[in-house]
């Protein structure tokens, strides 16, 4: 297949082709698609058709104009095939992107047609596929070729700044052609065909300040000197546009905000060179007094102010400093200001900036200075002190009005008002001294003790006289001296230990003395015994004439079972004005001292102190373990007491109240009396026994093999008539009559549960003496664990059963 190159044959696009096809020829290279033959012939013919081999011709590209507008497909090329006679028998397919939608083909012709407005900003090229296939068999004449159709530019796009606006800085006075900023437009369009996507650069708005490069977009300064405090911003508006800047280009604009930034070439200015402050003379030191101000039009670190007092006289009274916030110089005042002494001061002061560009050093020096008078006020001041703080002394045991000191103010103003003294009270102090009020002078109003209170601190109060709200105070502070009025004592108040082998001669202790006093009058002890006593044999007493002595013992061998304790009055006396002595008695205890060590603690006492126990607490574990001894012993004794019981003899089987320890038997537990005759009173008088002979209890148990009966009450003879209240009256009236009885108070208790019920009684106790009509057979084929009761019932049942049969022969008889 080819392309014929000369199918552009539309009367309307006949000079658009023939332009094309020259274009292409020379700048793209158009492609010539040749015919194919499938013989060797038709190759060599290929092959010689070819003219200019030296430009590389591409054969499978095709070219389309984007954004066509017209009514009619527009033409694309067409394909051939050399098997094509022109008969029809040739048909043409077409697939690839597009195909079908985009792109349509004759069939029969070759021919391909846009059937649509194509942008090359979407998509530049489509790759399609063409095969030219026999109509008659359906069979691929050729095999299938690909092939580019590419979309051609037009200048259809603008050119635009995506980032815009801009923002940028430049600092003031900048030289000419200094570079601020650069913009860069973007052109949608071919930057290779054409001029479509060639963009220049120009300034719309901005002129004559700034200047852009046409073709970096590079923004530079136009104008020399520009002052920031004269105009900080500007906006500079850029345009691009393509087609080289040609007539019928398109073109985008953008806008660029440009701020001059400040440098430091303005130095600070005072607005007027003289000032003046009004200051009063009570001005308090550190505080400010006054505030001056120098302006400079530049900003940030560029404005930033130092200020100084240049004279030395106010350089001595006053100090400045800068506020940071306002950049004013604060005036504050270093010393007292006194309005009889100086009443103006003149300060030269001087403002500079802290940060200097020396590009500008030709201006002049950035500094400015001005005059600052300052007037000081008379003011009624408070009364004024000679010193700051007074110290005075005084001996203890003093008088009471005994003159301390003396303290003097003045008044500082002109009048010289009178002043008056007071000493400031606090209600949680003692008061011991007072001031007189006009003189100062302090006197004491209690004895002083140095040993107590050694100094007192007051603080004393002056006031003028014509005002006494001017108030002024100053601390007095009073030490108390000392004197000899305090006897020195001996320092050791424990026990001196002897051992029994002291030797004769040997020092058993070495004792000092303390005193209360001063150094002064007690730094020396001289001990002794007392007069008028007679020379004591045992021990001695040496000087050692630096404040200590030595007790020494006088002979040997000391026995604590003689002899355990030794008093010893000792003398000490100090070297004072006036000499005060006085007198201890020390106590010596003789011990057997552990051997072969030089601790003087006695065997007793050692042993407890290696225990790490005090006496006090051995007393204490002591008497614990006594106490629990003692409960031990109590609750012995009480566990091994038994009460005795009421009724000793077991004979004695009276209704009598009986306090026992044992577990009872319950109901039938009737061994201590029968109760048969007391809920059978008709069968009283036949089952009466002995009081003071145990009766052979009828038990209520039959034999343990045969059935267990009960007897009715009708057996018994029970007189069913008969008053109870007449049975216990009588009962009552036997038993106060009854010389048989125990030697002591019992108790009897009747009851009678009632007769006539149809239903009976369902209590066992009226059932004494009968059989049962229970069997208890049944229990031995209960197993090994009911063993053991059927035994104990058969036992007892039998035993019923053989007192029943003697009590009935006996009644017979």
């Amino acid at each position: 297949m080819k392309v014929n190159p000369s199918s552009c044959l539309c009367p309307v696009l006949l000079c658009l082709c023939f332009l094309e096809r020259g274009y292409e020829a020379s700048h793209y290279g158009q492609a010539k698609v040749i015919s194919r033959s499938h013989n060797a012939t038709h190759n060599h013919t290929e092959t010689e058709v070819h003219h200019r081999p030296k430009r590389g011709w591409i054969w499978n590209q095709f070219f389309v104009l984007e954004e066509h507008i017209g009514p009619d497909a527009q033409y694309v090329g067409k394909l051939h095939s050399n098997s094509d006679k022109g008969d029809g028998s040739v048909r043409y397919i077409l697939s690839g992107e597009g195909a079908g939608s985009i792109f349509i083909i004759n069939e029969v012709t070759g021919d391909i047609h846009a059937t649509k407005s194509l942008d090359r900003e979407k998509k530049s090229h489509y790759v399609l596929h063409a095969q030219a296939i026999d109509r008659n068999n359906n069979k691929p004449l050729e095999p299938e070729s690909e092939f580019i159709i590419k979309v051609q530019d037009i200048n259809d796009n603008a050119p635009k700044f995506p980032d815009g606006p801009f923002v940028t800085s430049v600092p003031e006075m900048s030289e000419v052609g200094t570079s601020v900023f650069q913009v860069t437009a973007t052109d949608a369009d071919d930057p290779t065909y054409g001029n479509s996507a060639r963009v220049v650069y120009s300034v719309l708005h901005g002129q004559p300040y700034f200047s852009v490069d046409p073709k970096t977009g590079i923004i530079r300064t136009a104008l020399a000197d520009m002052d920031r405090e004269a105009r900080e911003h500007y906006s500079v508006v850029i345009q691009a546009k393509d087609m080289a800047g040609q007539v019928g280009g398109l073109s985008g604009s953008t806008t660029v905000n440009i701020t001059l930034t400040d440098i430091n070439d303005n130095p600070p200015k005072f607005p007027q060179k003289n000032y003046q402050v009004f200051v009063p003379e009570s001005a308090q030191v550190g505080k400010p007094v006054g505030k001056i101000k120098a302006n400079d039009e530049d900003i940030g670190i560029n404005a930033e102010i130092k200020y100084s007092i240049l004279n030395p006289e106010g350089a001595g009274m006053f100090s400045i400093s800068t506020d940071k916030d306002t950049r004013e110089g604060v005036i504050t005042l270093r010393k007292p200001l006194n309005y009889e002494k100086k009443k103006q001061y003149s300060l030269h002061i001087a403002a500079e900036n802290t940060h200097l560009d020396p590009r500008f050093s030709y201006l002049g020096s950035f500094k400015d200075d001005a005059t600052l008078k300052i007037t000081v006020g008379d003011v009624d001041e408070p009364p004024v002190f000679s010193m700051d703080y007074y110290i005075m002394e005084v001996y203890e045991n003093a008088k009471v009005g005994t003159e301390v000191g003396a303290v003097t103010a003045r008044d500082p103003d002109s009048k010289n008002s009178p002043v008056r003294y007071f000493i400031e009270r606090r209600e949680d102090k003692e008061v011991y001294f007072d001031i007189e009020s006009i003189s100062g002078v302090i006197r004491t109003t209690q004895l002083l003790d140095r040993e107590d209170t050694p100094w007192h601190n007051i603080t004393v109060m002056a006031t003028e006289e014509d005002n006494p709200s001017l108030q002024s105070h100053v601390p007095v502070t009073v030490q108390v001296l000392d004197v000899n009025d305090n006897p020195p004592k001996i320092s050791t108040e424990d026990e001196i230990i002897i051992c029994e082998s002291t030797r004769a001669g040997q020092v058993i202790q070495t004792i000092t003395a303390v005193d209360k006093d001063d150094f002064a009058n007690g730094k020396g002890f001289s001990f002794s015994f007392p007069g008028g006593v007679p020379a004591n044999p045992n021990f001695t007493i040496k000087d050692n004439e630096d404040s200590t002595a030595n007790i020494i013992a006088r002979r040997r061998r000391f026995h604590r079972l003689t002899q355990e304790l030794y008093e010893l009055p000792v003398v000490v006396w100090d070297d004072g004005e006036p000499v005060l002595s006085s007198t201890s008695t020390l106590t010596l205890r003789v011990c057997s001292c552990q051997r072969g060590t030089r601790l003087k603690i006695c065997q007793g006492e050692a042993f407890l102190s290696s225990a790490g126990l005090s006496t006090g607490a051995l007393i204490a574990i002591l008497l614990c373990v006594l106490i629990l001894l003692a409960i031990v012993i109590l609750f012995i004794t009480l566990r091994r007491s038994k009460k005795e019981p009421l009724i000793i003899s077991e004979e004695d089987i009276r209704e009598n109240v009986v306090t026992y320890d044992d577990e009872g038997g319950g109901e039938e537990d009737t061994e201590a009396f029968d109760i048969i005759a007391l809920r059978n009173p008709a069968a009283a008088e036949e089952l009466k026994f002995r009081r003071d002979v145990r009766p052979e209890c009828i038990r209520p148990w039959s034999s343990r093999r045969p059935a267990r009966g009960r007897l009715s009450p009708s057996s018994l003879d029970i007189d069913e008539e008969m008053d109870v209240r007449e049975f216990i009256k009588q009962r009552v009236g036997e038993a106060d009559q009854d010389t048989s009885v125990p030697p002591y108070d019992s108790l009897q208790t009747y009851a009678y549960e009632g007769q006539g019920s149809p239903a009976g009684s369902i209590s066992s106790l009226g059932s004494a003496g009968v059989h049962s009509e229970l069997d208890y057979n049944s229990l031995d084929d209960w197993g090994p664990k009911f063993e053991k009761i059927a035994e104990l019932y058969g036992e007892e049942v039998e035993t019923a059963s053989e007192s029943t049969e003697k009590a009935e022969s006996e009644k017979q008889t």
